[in-house]
């Protein structure tokens, strides 16, 4: 199962459940003793949650620029940077530009995932 660590968190006091490993690219610092996905035999495995904001096309970029320098701002809070570490994430900024190539690697990669799974809308 994947989760965010806070929704397990209650789980992992009880002993109930136990993480074998985190998908991101490096270890959590708030579960230091947790190999990642690659260290645990898996080293082409690598998935990392993401969130972000998007606008409509053609938004003026004078908008988009201030929409992500707001952002950066709230990212750089103390109680923000706490909540997001709680789900077991690292706040990160990135240019529209930077986002942009995100999405469009994601889409492609899980493209290639779905297609090479076989994978089919439920109708």
């Amino acid at each position: 199962m994947f989760a965010p660590l806070d929704n397990i968190e209650p789980h992992l006091a009880t002993g109930k459940v136990r993480i074998l490993a985190v998908a991101g690219e490096k270890r959590l610092p708030s579960l230091p003793n947790v190999p990642t996905a690659a260290e645990a035999g898996l080293p082409n495995f690598r998935v990392e949650p993401w969130y972000g904001l998007v606008a409509p096309a053609g938004t003026p970029k004078e908008i988009i620029a201030k929409l992500n320098g707001e952002i950066g701002k709230a990212l750089a809070q103390s109680d923000v940077i706490k909540k997001i570490e709680k789900q077991g994430m690292e706040p990160a900024t990135a240019t529209p530009q930077e986002f942009a190539t995100l999405i469009r690697t994601g889409l492609v990669f899980w493209g290639k995932v779905i297609k090479d799974a076989g994978i089919k809308p439920i109708e």
